[in-house]
């Protein structure tokens, strides 16, 4: 990774107040992280706390047989071992790179230190967490329940979100690892969508979408979770933190067009 002078190009950051965010910039390093980069290990302690500007970073999960399957794709929403807030322990699964991009970094402690002095900070986290464990819960059930060429357009469309070209940069190998099946599946799936148009060309680790026919394609889940995503994100991230002892409950009703506007 490269080190550059940081900014505040992510959503969490964004919607912190002045103050809130200056407990944090003072600590903070910019990277740049290239495709396949291994954030984090899994077993590894989850430090330090990347905050994505940009690219795409999978959450992928080690079977015992040596297979891997993704659970969660994070971008410029979220924030990378954002759970450390709870304590020093080590990650489930091992954070990869999909897509390059960079992001500032903090120490965990650091971290745990402006979380606790914060409630702006722990108000972002939280509303952070229960998007991820939505798509957490999402993903579950689209893997138990929905054809590979439906979630395949899922992932694609996901990725897509996070990056602003029609030409995803994306191989056929990282497919297979974010749907947990082998290349061959991979290649047929990728026939069946080329017959209906959602995937123009994929060539050169490059992958051509035509987003409205590939949005098509998917398996309901993906509009369903990003729309539910998205209305957290819009209310949730503008209103204000809950006074101490207020709990506030999220809201479910509404839309937006796109999960995580550019």
């Amino acid at each position: 990774m490269t080190a550059h002078r940081a900014g505040v190009g992510n959503r969490l950051l964004a919607a912190l107040p002045a103050a809130d965010l200056g407990l944090l910039t003072p600590y903070f390093q910019k990277v740049s992280f290239e495709p396949d980069a291994v954030l984090v290990r899994s077993g590894e302690e989850l430090d330090p706390v990347y905050f994505p500007h940009s690219g795409a970073i999978a959450f992928m999960l080690d079977m015992p047989d040596g297979q891997t399957v993704a659970t969660t794709l994070m971008g410029r929403e979220g924030a990378l071992a954002s759970f450390s807030v709870l304590g020093p322990s080590p990650s489930s699964v091992t954070a990869i790179a999909r897509v390059a991009g960079t992001a500032s970094l903090i120490s965990a402690a650091k971290f745990r230190a402006a979380f606790a002095q914060s409630a702006a900070i722990r108000h972002v986290v939280q509303v952070h967490a229960r998007a991820v464990l939505l798509q957490l819960q999402h993903v579950a059930a689209c893997n138990a329940l929905h054809r590979v060429d439906g979630r395949m357009a899922r992932w694609l469309l996901q990725l897509h979100d996070r990056v602003p070209d029609d030409m995803l940069p994306v191989t056929q190998e990282a497919l297979a690892q974010l749907l947990g099946v082998r290349r061959t599946t991979v290649t047929l799936t990728m026939s069946k969508l080329r017959e209906v148009g959602a995937v123009p060309s994929d060539r050169r680790g490059f992958v051509e979408i035509d987003r409205a026919r590939l949005e098509k394609a998917a398996c309901h889940c993906y509009a369903l979770m990003q729309r539910t995503i998205d209305q957290m994100y819009c209310e949730e991230l503008a209103a204000s933190p809950p006074a101490p002892g207020e709990q506030k409950m999220p809201a479910w009703s509404g839309a937006a067009d796109r999960a995580f506007p550019r």
